[in-house]
């Protein structure tokens, strides 16, 4: 039976007229009568429809962004972008709001918790940034959550995160070309600055379409490992390992899914020894890629090139073999992922992917705000790019 505005009511001791002005925004209640209701509605569950959650939603002024790890340059330029968009609307069309960013630790019940948490406070629009946990569980309950917020008027964004429901033929693919790279679904390597955002309409249409539905930034993990292990293939390489991330995430799964069917294409190497050449590091740091790669040179002595999780577990695999005696890249190639601002400068450079962070958190940001419209299917996908730098190199003769 569905919950109504009478067992709200009940629940927190208060009259139904008392629950319709908490949720209305519109008449004064005191803080702690306030409080009791809308603790009563998270508790019971209930579902506010038509006007009243309308009028709840748009007297919030809040945003909140759910990251990882907030030490990760990942999170912190994804955010950052997302974050920027609220003071974008000098035209005075994009009201001001107070962006809240909530550090979940990867942890799936914080991820929870912070939903509950920021649906009391009566958020105007959610992002989530990063994989997702890989938890059938967790993900019905993760579904079902943000479903309910997008039902009540709070606009849902995943940034960095596959969608809850697979997308549609509909689905918009998003190239996004910098000065370096043709704009094709899975550019040609470059070197250049990152791609600059396409402007979004704004309005009240806009702000109309992405309302109820929980809209994605995705990127191509797949694609992109493709590129990279199709690079080192193309080198000569046929000994590569692989420093995973961890193993519940969905990044994890799609990145090391590109290697493997980028292995498979090429047939030089068979999917046994592509496992045995697998290591799981369990994070995404520096530490990790380090153990993951001790643990990788004591299984395959002979690895000549070493795809790292992202570019920071690559730094971690470098001072590994620089402490195991090994150059990269002249006794081992070294790529990475993501294309962090300090791979540029890492020594050697460091071959990578570049996902483009700034632009998909901006998207995300206007797409939260309603200053874009939603994309057909309710998903974009940012394209990748690789960037050689000189942390590939052909392996040595007889290697």
């Amino acid at each position: 039976m569905a919950v109504t505005l009478a067992d709200v009511a009940a629940r927190a001791g208060v009259s139904s007229a008392t629950v319709s002005r908490v949720l209305s925004g519109d008449y004064p209640v005191a803080g702690a009568t306030r409080s009791r209701v809308l603790r009563a509605v998270a508790e019971l569950e209930y579902v506010v429809d038509g006007p009243a959650s309308a009028l709840a939603a748009a007297s919030s002024d809040l945003l909140g962004i759910l990251v990882n790890d907030i030490a990760d340059p990942f999170f912190g330029i994804v955010a950052g972008a997302v974050q920027g968009e609220l003071d974008s609307g000098a035209d005075g069309q994009v009201p001001r709001r107070l962006a809240v960013v909530c550090n979940t630790g990867g942890s799936p019940e914080r991820e929870l918790t912070y939903l509950t948490l920021l649906q009391r406070q009566r958020a105007a629009a959610i992002v989530l940034t990063g994989g997702a946990v890989e938890d059938p569980a967790h993900r019905a309950s993760l579904a079902a959550r943000l479903r309910r917020l997008a039902a009540d008027g709070t606009r849902i964004v995943l940034c960095g995160r596959p969608p809850l429901d697979p997308p549609g033929p509909g689905a918009e693919a998003t190239a996004i070309p910098g000065p370096d790279a043709p704009a094709t679904a899975i550019p040609a390597p470059v070197a250049g600055p990152d791609a600059r955002p396409v402007a979004g309409a704004r309005g009240r249409s806009a702000r109309r379409a992405a309302r109820g539905a929980v809209l994605t930034v995705a990127f191509d993990n797949r694609g992109g490992a493709h590129a990279l292990t199709a690079h080192l293939l193309a080198l000569g390489h046929r000994h590569i390992g692989y420093v995973a991330g961890p193993s519940e995430r969905t990044t994890t799964r799609h990145r090391l899914a590109g290697h493997l069917a980028a292995l498979a294409a090429d047939g030089a190497v068979g999917p046994d020894r592509a496992e045995r050449l697998t290591v799981h590091a369990g994070g995404y740091d520096r530490a990790c890629g380090y153990r993951g790669a001790v643990e990788l040179l004591r299984r395959a002595p002979e690895t000549t090139a070493v795809l790292a999780a992202n570019d920071t577990v690559a730094l971690g695999v470098c001072a590994a073999l620089r402490d195991a005696g090994r150059r990269v890249p002249q006794d081992v190639s070294v790529a990475g992922f993501d294309d962090l601002p300090f791979s540029a400068d890492a020594a050697p450079g460091l071959t990578t992917v570049r996902l483009p962070l700034q632009e998909a958190g901006a998207r995300a940001g206007q797409l939260a705000l309603g200053t874009r419209p939603a994309p057909p299917g309710g998903t974009t996908t940012m394209p990748h790019a690789l960037v050689v730098r000189a942390s590939t190199a052909p392996p040595r003769a007889g290697a």
